[in-house]
């Protein structure tokens, strides 16, 4: 339970952040560093992320300790932290506020006076950075908040001027209610997160409180390609701007997409019904055609003109972990992507069909108990694209294992689609077998939002420490 009071950030002069080393609090961390705060932070190891903070000036602990909290003005927590973890119980203790990182992040859009969100259940790290790069590309000079690394500003916030401002908005527990968006891109709305939404309704409910943030001379950009977006947009009293590659009555629309030999598609973009200029990306799919039309239609009502846009796009290479090249060994790709959500493997791996390869052997580890079991059905059909599908256990993140849903199960439904699956529980066994099985000219992609990326690297090094010649 958050304890606030009338917060304002212009009387904090030094933080506290329990759990410093997470892609947005390190952000975070940096934003309020750069404002003139004394910062200090803690978290269970030690992390590159909180290394890099440590070298700015930020004072790190590693482990959760009472005697880390010295009296700071505030002090922020994830919402992975606890009720009992011991800074939190001391910072009450002492009557310090405290307050999640949503609040904090929410606090410090009120002094931008034009943020840019965006949320959707999936492709908001990548949309996020399209939009950064356009805005780079513009000389906008924004403040950037992603949850990845994006190699153009050398990880996931860059602090630029007191005008525009970028950020992911997450829907999970409601967070992103706690906004104030000028401009709001919706992706798409679809079943996730359930051991916090009831049903798909209750999701659709939270998303229009949060378009409905927007005043009425801010912009709402919309999917006209997800209907259960589409459905809510009566009931909005701001500029709307649609955009869409299967609606041909959105404002915005993808036509003749093509794509090279890596998977990189080519697009005309039409505004209205007429040509506007012709795009090149350079990360792979037809989901990222949409990712893109969205950064387009946003920026170009912030006034950057086509150009601009073209050229940010087109130097947008990618984030860390969306569709990420890990390397090449015997002319085997080796690939690792984010997506844990059915709809997010099924884009990916269409993607992926795109390339010049073989056969695609997917390396997937369910994200969360809650997750696999309401949307096991989905999960079962999400893989068609891929010749090998081998799942490693769940990764628990927040919850608890209660026995109810395992990954054999999982692989069972595959199973019986007339795919080929296997359950392998252990990393180092998955290197095993894809050494033993994988040729050269195939694919391997792992996938989730775990730790499963180790495969791949595990993969790459076992392959090198044979001798065999690694490209990065």
């Amino acid at each position: 339970m958050e304890q606030s009071g009338l917060l304002n950030l212009n009387n904090i002069k030094s933080v506290h952040f329990i759990g410093i080393g997470g892609i947005s609090m390190s952000g975070l961390a940096e934003i309020l560093l750069n404002r003139g705060c004394s910062v200090s932070g803690s978290d269970v190891k030690h992390s590159t992320i909180a290394s890099k903070l440590g070298d700015k000036g930020v004072k790190i602990y590693i482990g959760h300790n009472e005697n880390n909290i010295d009296n700071p003005d505030l002090v922020i927590y994830t919402a992975a932290v606890k009720e009992d973890n011991p800074e939190l119980i001391k910072s009450r203790q002492l009557n310090i506020p405290t307050i999640e990182r949503s609040t904090l992040l929410g606090e410090i859009m009120k002094s931008f006076p034009f943020t840019l969100t965006v949320s959707g259940t999936h492709g908001k790290t990548t949309t996020t950075s399209m939009l950064s790069m356009i805005l780079l590309q513009a000389e906008l000079d924004p403040t950037i908040h992603i949850g990845g690394e994006l190699k153009a500003i050398n990880g996931s916030t860059r602090i630029g001027s007191n005008k525009y401002f970028i950020a992911e908005a997450c829907e999970y527990v409601e967070s992103f209610l706690k906004f104030h968006p000028y401009l709001a891109i919706i992706l798409n709305i679809e079943e996730d997160h359930l051991d916090f939404f009831k049903n798909i309704d209750h999701i659709k409910s939270s998303f229009l409180k949060y378009m409905q943030l927007v005043p009425q001379n801010g912009y709402v950009v919309a999917n006209y390609d997800d209907e259960n977006i589409v459905s809510l947009l009566k009931e909005l009293n701001c500029n709307i701007i649609t955009y869409g590659i299967d609606s041909k009555d959105a404002m915005w629309v993808a036509k003749d997409i093509t794509y090279n030999n890596l998977g990189f598609p080519s697009f005309s973009v039409y505004k209205n019904n007429e040509k506007i200029i012709q795009i090149e990306l350079k990360v792979p799919g037809k989901h990222n055609v949409s990712n893109s039309l969205a950064a387009i239609s946003a920026s170009y009502s912030l006034g950057c003109n086509i150009n601009q846009i073209k050229l940010g796009l087109e130097n947008y290479t990618g984030t860390h972990r969306r569709f990420e090249v890990k390397g090449v060994v015997d002319d085997i790709h080796v690939v690792d992507d984010y997506a844990h959500h059915p709809s997010e493997i099924k884009a990916t791996l269409e993607a992926s069909k795109n390339r010049n390869h073989n056969n695609i052997w997917c390396v997937f580890q369910p994200h969360t108990y809650t997750r696999t079991k309401l949307l096991l059905d989905e999960f079962s059909y999400a893989f068609k694209d891929a010749n090998t599908v081998i799942i490693s256990d769940i990764y628990s993140a927040r919850e608890i294992d209660t026995g109810e849903i395992n990954s054999s199960m999982l692989v069972q439904k595959i199973s019986a689609l007339g795919q080929k699956a296997i359950y392998i529980p252990e990393f180092s066994s998955i290197v095993e077998y894809l050494n033993q099985n994988v040729s050269s000219g195939d694919l391997i992609i792992t996938m989730g939002a775990g730790d499963i990326y180790n495969v791949g690297e595990m993969f790459l090094n076992a392959k090198k420490n044979t001798g065999c010649k690694l490209v990065v």
